[in-house]
């Protein structure tokens, strides 16, 4: 504190560095993970109402086919495609460049705030498209919630990340993919419900719907604690001991909350003499900097999470998801899509859990290598045999199981094991920005995949469908090269470990034999008998490195 010394006591022993795991905190950061229900359902959602009679009949002008209609008055009666991919792409684009300023608003007034503000903004877009009757509405509506949404995607890991303990920080941000899939099964429920109604309220209670999960998580988060590496950024020392106590479920004089904020203090100092203060511009800047042969590099690490969030969306789930039920009532065969699509979402919902133990137990590469590889074999299973055997009966059953068995290796792998990479792989000067720019490349190649994809497989336009196939497993092969040759292996590490295991591997192939032989705390400053002074780190605050000190005082003993 200002004017005196604050004495944190220090470990340097690396496995004494974290605070036991209770169950108030673990479920502290649970909640946290509810965010993710956004994401889905708001996903999810579209995708049973742009198959939705009414909704076509009132976007377009189309009667609805009759009875005994013909499929080719069937196959009419559709949204055009400029239409499904305008309604469907607009949400990632304004959740695109929500995700980008997140990060700034996120370093600034804090973790919490920026995704209670997410909430509040998410709100106004879900009233504008509660309200539409025509399509200029809609989509003004759906650009707005796109900007909460991209508020609260980025956020929500950045935040989880930073106050889940590292035994089971997999498991908790695993949690934020289960809870998108739990958005997908509702509003594929909600739809299904809705499905034949005859009035606006098809689509419009699906979208009202939403208005809980912002008032769910905005008042929640209120209660909830500020990231306690957020407040050492801003060098405030006192106020992170606290927030640590809360999320970690022990007295703020616990030999173990000392030493957590003693290694977070020390691994600031160090990380910030290496990125030292600068301008706004400057602080972008910092996330390209260094050299792209340096695996350890800042600009390594945020071209790692860019690309990483570009990956996951190349696997094609999100073609299932947005369009799976316009393309299984494309293909012809399937009496009812919507169940289908119901299907598809509730394996999605059952597979994701799974990933809460292997994660911990085998590490993220297995998970991200093995995941792509079942998944490319799939997509080509599905692509071959629709090809072979079109408008068959059986070939599109086991068309369907294959790709549920590819969303099972999705949901299992690649859905959670991307989100809880991007938030390990930053070091605390550009973490906000890193998880933001990495959040922001998930959504714009959602939105890319959501512009071209009805182009592809729309009957009225490249009607690919189930060559569609082909591209996805490409596309999964190329996501198999990429997590065996570039994901580094964080399992069991606190966030400053992974820090250090990344400068000293040299590779990620070698990265999961990396065992943490010392602590920050003891190189940059501990004293003969445990203890670490910090009194400029305080004085300073902002992430300000003090003259010649580097922000931690050096002393004989205490």
């Amino acid at each position: 504190m200002p004017g005196g010394a604050t004495v944190l006591a220090a470990a340097t022993n690396p496995d004494r560095v974290e605070a036991p795991v209770t169950v108030k905190a673990y479920l502290l950061c649970v909640f946290a993970s509810f965010g993710g229900i956004f994401f889905g359902y708001d996903s999810g959602y579209m995708n049973g109402v742009l198959g939705m009679n009414f909704f076509i009949n009132l976007f377009t002008g189309l009667p609805i086919p009759p009875a005994g209609a013909s499929q080719a008055q069937k196959d009419a009666f559709t949204l055009p495609a400029w239409q499904k991919s305008l309604i469907t792409s607009i949400l990632s684009a304004g959740t695109f460049f929500g995700a980008i300023i997140a990060g700034d608003l996120a370093d600034y007034f804090g973790r919490r705030i920026t995704i209670i503000s997410g909430c509040a903004i998410f709100i106004v877009g879900c009233v504008l498209q509660t309200a539409s009757h025509g399509l200029g509405l809609l989509v003004a509506g759906r650009i707005v919630s796109g900007f909460g949404v991209g508020f609260i995607s980025a956020i929500i890991i950045l935040y989880m990340s930073e106050i889940a303990p590292r035994k089971v920080r997999g498991a908790i941000v695993s949690g934020y993919q289960f809870c998108i899939t739990i958005g997908l099964l509702l509003a594929s429920c909600v739809c299904y419900a809705t499905q034949n109604r005859t009035d606006t309220g098809s689509y419009r209670i699906p979208i009202a719907i939403q208005f809980a999960w912002a008032l769910i998580l905005g008042i929640g988060l209120f209660l909830l604690p500020e990231s306690p590496r957020w407040y050492v950024k801003h060098g405030k020392i006192d106020q992170a001991t606290h927030a640590l106590s809360r999320v970690r479920g022990q007295p703020q004089d616990s030999t173990y909350i000392q030493e957590e904020i003693a290694e977070i203090v020390a691994n600031h100092e160090y990380e910030t003499e290496l990125i030292p203060s600068q301008s706004w511009l400057g602080s972008w800047l910092a996330c390209f900097s260094g050299s792209f042969s340096n695996p350890q590099s800042n600009v390594r690490r945020t071209v790692l999470g860019i690309t990483l969030q570009m990956m996951q969306q190349w696997t094609g789930v999100n073609f299932i998801f947005y369009f799976g039920t316009t393309f299984f009532n494309d293909l012809g065969t399937i009496s009812n899509p919507f169940l289908i699509s119901l299907i598809t979402t509730l394996v999605n919902v059952c597979s994701t859990p799974i990933s809460f133990w292997t994660i911990e137990r085998f590490g993220r590469r297995p998970l991200l290598i093995y995941g792509a590889l079942g998944m490319f074999i799939c997509e080509f299973i599905v692509g071959i045999i629709g090809v072979a055997k079109p408008d068959n009966d059986t070939v599109t059953k086991v068309q369907i199981a294959f790709i549920c068995i590819y969303i099972f290796f999705f949901a299992s792998t690649w859905g959670p094991g991307a989100w809880v990479v991007i938030g390990e792989i930053f070091p605390i000067p550009i973490r906000a920005r890193g998880v933001g720019l990495s959040t922001s490349s998930n959504w714009f190649w959602n939105c890319i995949i959501s512009v071209i994809t009805p182009y592809m497989v729309g009957t009225d336009q490249g009607n690919l469908g189930s060559r569609v196939f082909f591209i996805w497993g490409s596309t999964c092969v190329i996501c198999f090269l990429y997590a065996y040759f570039l994901i580094w292996e964080t399992k069991g590490l606190t966030l400053e470990q992974v820090d250090r295991m990344m400068e000293e591997c040299g590779s990620p192939r070698k990265s999961a034999g990396w065992q943490p032989h010392s602590t920050f705390a003891a190189e940059m400053g501990l004293t003969g008998d445990g203890k670490l002074p910090v009194t400029t780190h305080e004085k300073v605050g902002h992430g300000e490195v003090a003259p010649g000190a580097g922000g931690v005082t050096h002393s004989e003993a205490v």
